[in-house]
C-alpha cells in the first residue's frame, strides 16, 4: 500500500469531492445557500445535493467493485460480483427518509464500501494504490456527510 496514488485518479477522486464539500458549505451557511439557490436552484444546494450526489457516487461504487470481481478466479468472482451489488442496493432501501438519516445511512455504506475496497485490495483485484485512494475519499466523504446531519 506504499505505491502512489496517480495523478489522474487522484485528480479525478478530488474534483469529485466538490459536490460534497458544497453541500456542505451551503448546508451551514445561509448566504452561501441563498447564493447557491439563486445561481443554481434548491436542488444543488445543502442536504439536496449532499444526499442525492451520494447516493449516485455509492451505486457507482457498486459497478468499480463489479469490475475488481470481474479479475478474480471463480469462486472468489462469485462472492465478489455479490458484494459488490451490496452498495447500490443499500441506497436503494436504505435512502429517502429525511435529510438526516439518509445522511446516516450513507455514511455507513459509504465505510461499508470502504471495507469491501478492502477485501477486494487483499484479493489483488485492485491497483496497488487502491487503498491509499480510497481511505482519504472517504474520510472526506463522511466528514461532509457528517455535517449534513449536524446542521439538517
Amino acid at each position: 500500500m506504499n505505491e502512489q496514488v496517480p495523478r489522474m485518479p487522484l485528480y479525478l477522486g478530488l474534483a469529485g469531492l466538490i459536490p460534497f464539500f458544497w453541500g456542505a458549505l451551503s448546508a451551514i451557511s445561509p448566504g452561501v445557500q441563498a447564493w447557491g439557490i439563486e445561481i443554481f436552484g434548491p436542488r444543488f444546494v445543502g442536504p439536496f445535493v449532499s444526499l442525492f450526489y451520494g447516493a449516485i457516487i455509492l451505486s457507482f461504487m457498486s459497478g468499480v467493485l463489479w469490475g475488481f470481481a470481474a479479475r478474480l478466479e471463480e469462486k472468489q468472482a462469485a462472492t465478489g460480483f455479490f458484494l459488490s451489488v451490496i452498495p447500490a442496493l443499500w441506497v436503494f432501501f436504505t435512502t429517502g427518509s429525511g435529510a438526516a438519516s439518509s445522511a446516516i445511512t450513507l455514511m455507513i455504506g459509504f465505510l461499508g464500501v470502504l471495507v469491501l475496497d478492502w477485501y477486494f485490495w487483499r484479493m489483488g483485484a485492485t491497483p496497488d494504490w487502491w487503498m491509499q485512494l480510497r481511505m482519504l475519499l472517504t474520510a472526506i466523504v463522511v466528514g461532509s456527510l457528517a455535517v449534513i446531519v449536524l446542521f439538517a
